[in-house]
């Protein structure tokens, strides 16, 4: 049965302390389409992660499971259109970058950032659209934006 999740979602989804989530429309695989979100943590916030035991992972599920392990998380950075699975070091390295750009918007380690990709496998993320579009979604920070992220993160995976 279909949800209608605009009447579901204000009326349910409550600002939690410590959480902002912004949107913006960077441009990942089609315009005029929000495509990334970025997820600010309090200091403290506790994070984990349940990932695949698959040996061949996407370069985000590296970068993720590394980050998740050397400390304290304070940003997600998720991205929808390209997947960047099946991408080798190019991928690691847009993986990276990402982080490097959601930490320096916000003042905080790279290591502290989580990346999420979701959308067509087997392409390179367009990184530069990617981080000039971070200063759209932290500027767009704040407690409520719960919907206007799981819109942003909705995708069809080919």
């Amino acid at each position: 049965m279909p949800v209608n999740l605009p009447a579901l979602l204000p009326d349910t989804l409550q600002p939690v302390p410590g959480v902002r989530l912004g949107v913006t429309e960077a441009g990942i695989r089609k315009t005029k389409r929000r495509d990334l979100t970025v997820i600010e943590l309090a200091p403290g916030a506790r994070v984990a992660g349940v990932f695949t035991q698959n040996r061949f992972c996407a370069a985000p599920v590296q970068v993720c499971k590394a980050h998740l392990a050397s400390g304290e998380i304070r940003a997600l950075a998720i991205n929808t259109g390209v997947a960047n699975a099946g991408t080798g070091e190019t991928g690691l390295a847009n993986a990276r970058t990402t982080c490097e750009a959601v930490g320096r918007a916000l003042g905080v380690a790279p290591g502290q950032v989580l990346p999420f990709s979701t959308g067509v496998i087997l392409e390179h993320l367009p990184i530069d659209r990617l981080t000039a579009g971070i200063p759209g979604a932290v500027a767009d920070l704040r407690a409520d934006g719960w919907f206007d992220a799981a819109h942003a993160i909705m995708t069809t995976d080919t």
